[in-house]
């Protein structure tokens, strides 16, 4: 029977070696140090005037320098080994895990030479200004040299951290080195494994919902809400979600994001939308699903520890994912929130019932942009990416064949014709920050989220009516007990076998999938 992970003790500095509360000092001031090159970020996002754009890469480079000089200074080292040879320290599981993150972290970061972080920082601040305007262009040979000055770094990293070996022992790839900064001991070869037979299974569900007769009345996602009101709607539901406003903030940015980057500290993106409200409502959702996680991390105690951090970016994914479409595509969702729609939007919204809604929020429907995709077929965007990304890693594709590529396997996967650089492969600004190997994390997030969420029904009874009335407490709660609190105590598919019993497989996403599809399309 599955059963929820142990109590987390709490380890402090009275009662432990010296080594180990100046272990945690100097790992606090590093990760301060990190906080602030993530405060230049949020801003470069938000409210950052474009002809700050250069100087705003000399800041960013020299604070990633500072900061990897203090996180791989060699008394680091010397205090994770004498932490390490401590019999009486490492008996306590919680602080053996954080030491044993704590050398995982340390023995990567002294793998890259502090010139190479400077620079990536740089030129990923470069980039991304540069992305900012191809995607306005809709113009991809724009981006070409500063996106293949930027892969060249991220390949001289990978390089550099090495090629890790899969469980079995066997060598990987160079791509595996990336895949393992976001998702510890994740790999390439383990990831098709994975994904290979959750496509094979959503391939003929897709068609067979395609082939459906059954109409979805799509009016209400047609409906032009002013940005100020779409704001309001989604400052109620992250009220509702007990999001905590003193302890973070909402602002608009061209590609939405959550940072969590010091405690007290969680700041949220999204944009307004001209083609209707739900697309900003579950970008918000999603990104307010980051940042209960941040918030629910232990950061006052543990700021710069492994205990305070989250375990993998696939878990982190689960909670956005979770929040976004296991709770914002839900009936019992609708049932609470049209009636707050209507008293934002107006009269627009009384000819819409809550099935209505809940039907027009999982209508399947292949689209170009991936942060609008429906849930069904959003799976599909990311294993083209990961096609894509491997491929350039491994020296396979050009950066100037990028388009092309894209476009076919658009076409391959999702049946349409690209038709333009923006819609295409300039809409995600990943790349532009060096981010290689993170959207596989999205599809590990929709699996994990729901193993979690079959899990979760089973351990809070009468779920749908708590949601319904707006009582998101309770789910809330239980996240923050069995996921949030414990940092990277665990790996996550560890986590994930301690709470659900079961190894990640596709499953129960299939199920979640299947169960609420096929009534909507009568199949």
């Amino acid at each position: 029977m599955p059963t929820t992970t142990p109590p987390t003790p709490s380890p402090t500095t009275s009662g432990v070696s010296a080594e180990y509360a100046e272990l945690r000092t100097l790992l606090r001031e590093a990760a301060t140090i990190g906080s602030i090159g993530s405060l230049l970020g949020w801003d470069q996002e938000t409210y950052m005037p474009p002809a700050a754009s250069a100087h705003r890469g000399d800041q960013a480079a020299l604070v990633a320098r500072l900061h990897h000089e203090r996180a791989t200074s060699p008394r680091l080292g010397e205090l994770i080994a004498a932490c390490e040879a401590r019999a009486s320290l490492m008996a306590d599981p919680a602080t053996a895990a954080n030491v044993r993150e704590m050398r995982r972290d340390y023995d990567l970061a002294t793998k890259l030479p502090t010139e190479l972080v400077s620079e990536l920082a740089r030129v990923g601040s470069l980039a991304q200004e540069a992305w900012k305007e191809a995607r306005a262009r809709s113009d991809f040979q724009h981006y070409v040299p500063r996106l293949t000055e930027l892969i060249g770094l991220v390949r001289r990293k990978a390089q550099c951290l090495g090629t890790p070996k899969g469980a079995n022992g066997a060598q990987g790839e160079l791509y595996d080195a990336l895949l393992d900064e976001y998702e510890p001991g994740m790999t390439a070869a383990r990831i098709e494994t994975i994904f290979t037979p959750l496509r094979q299974r959503l391939a003929p569900f897709i068609a067979e919902v395609a082939a459906s007769k059954a109409a979805v009345d799509r009016t209400v996602l047609e409906i032009e809400v002013p940005p100020a009101k779409q704001e309001a709607f989604a400052r109620t539901v992250l009220h509702a979600m007990r999001f905590d406003m003193t302890a973070g903030r909402l602002d608009t940015t061209t590609h939405p994001f959550c940072s969590g980057m010091a405690p007290g500290d969680t700041r949220l993106t999204f944009r307004y939308s001209k083609d209707g409200f739900l697309e900003p409502l579950y970008g918000v959702m999603h990104e307010a699903g980051h940042g209960l996680y941040e918030q629910g991390l232990p950061k006052d105690e543990h700021f710069g520890e492994p205990l305070g951090e989250s375990v993998s970016l696939g878990i982190h994914e689960s909670q956005s994912r979770m929040w976004e479409n296991f709770v914002g595509r839900s009936r019992a969702f609708w049932e609470w929130a049209r009636p707050h729609a209507r008293e934002v939007f107006g009269p627009v919204m009384d000819r819409f019932s809550a099935d209505t809604m809940f039907r027009a929020a999982n209508i399947v429907n292949p689209s170009f942009i991936r942060v609008e995709a429906d849930e069904t077929t959003y799976n599909l965007h990311i294993m083209l990416r990961f096609q894509i990304e491997r491929a350039i890693i491994a020296g396979q594709l050009a950066v100037k064949d990028i388009p092309g590529e894209w476009n076919s396997l658009v076409e391959q996967y999702l049946g349409l014709k690209v038709p333009d650089d923006r819609r295409g492969c300039l809409q995600d600004v990943h790349w532009s920050f060096g981010a290689f190997g993170y959207f596989s994390t999205y599809t590990l997030g929709n699996l994990y989220a729901g193993q979690l969420w079959e899990t979760i029904n089973q351990q809070i009874p009468g779920l749908d009516a708590q949601l319904a009335s707006g009582d998101f407490g309770p789910l809330k709660e239980w996240l923050n007990t069995n996921i949030h609190r414990h940092g990277k105590r665990y790996r996550a598919e560890e986590l994930c076998r301690n709470i659900t019993g079961h190894p990640l497989s596709a499953d129960a996403l299939m199920r979640h999938l299947e169960g609420k599809i096929r009534p909507i399309y009568g199949i």
